[in-house]
């Protein structure tokens, strides 16, 4: 039986024996397991997140206009002025794709709008 199950204690152990149950990991070896967890991880989020996929086919071109932004125009607004009878925000999300912009415009700022079919 072992010193622990016997008396319930820790015995020191003898010079010549080596300590069971214990790791300990030097700096260098939390960092060597870090870096091989970090590795897990990012592999298992390249398997998970698919690969992109394209065609050698060209895509149809969107026929636009350019319109230079007047002070106090919107997005809505332009949207609406571009495709009327059409829900805006469809139209909004096409023109910040064509310009790859956010939500704010500047006055004089020259962008393409989608012409309505």
């Amino acid at each position: 039986m072992s010193s622990i199950a016997m008396s319930g204690a820790l015995r020191p152990a003898s010079a010549g024996s080596r300590p069971t149950g214990e790791l300990r990991l030097t700096r260098r070896g939390r960092l060597a397991v870090f870096l091989a967890c970090l590795a897990l991880v990012c592999v298992a989020l390249m398997l998970a997140s698919g690969a992109a996929t394209g065609s050698g086919e060209p895509g149809e071109p969107v026929p636009t206009r350019v319109v230079t932004v007047q002070p106090g125009d919107t997005l809505w607004a332009i949207a609406s002025r571009a495709a009327p009878g059409e829900d805006p925000r469809d139209t909004i999300e096409q023109i910040q794709d064509l310009n790859a912009i956010g939500s704010s415009l500047q006055s004089g700022q020259k962008i393409h709008v989608p012409v309505s079919r």
